[in-house]
């Protein structure tokens, strides 16, 4: 996941269209690997125990990730892609939409049940974050 976003900008001229979807799988495949597992776990433990470690792991990962998002859609405003608003909420909002999927992976196995892919559910939910965020005419 980190790797996607550690060129930032390569990708920020990009269309969402193509970065998004990036973006998703490679939060999926995190998900889905044994590493990001373990850390999900480990950082889900760690936070009722010890929030010092949980806030550390969460600077080193998902503040980077959310960060890398929020000046990526302020790009996409910039170039008129998409309708001006606070990015800092549209990039939580996004990855929020992916929190499901990712955790039937791991956690909630019985969110995997009903057969749902991660490609339908990448297609779906970017459709609806660029609908939701067309320019007006």
């Amino acid at each position: 996941m980190l790797r996607t976003v550690q060129d930032p900008a390569s990708l920020l001229d990009l269309p969402p269209e193509q970065v998004l979807p990036r973006i998703a799988r490679a939060y999926f495949a995190t998900a889905g690997s044994r590493i990001g597992q373990r850390m999900a776990r480990l950082m889900v433990g760690e936070a009722m125990r010890r929030p010092e470690v949980a806030e550390m792991l969460g600077k080193a990962t998902v503040a980077r990730v959310l960060g890398f998002l929020t000046g990526y859609l302020s790009r996409q405003v910039e170039l008129g892609r998409l309708r001006p608003h606070d990015t800092r909420s549209s990039a939580r909002a996004f990855m929020g939409m992916l929190v499901p999927q990712a955790a039937g992976k791991f956690l909630l196995r019985a969110l995997r049940d009903d057969g749902l892919t991660d490609e339908i559910h990448i297609e779906t939910a970017v459709g609806i974050f660029l609908r939701g965020l067309e320019p007006e005419e």
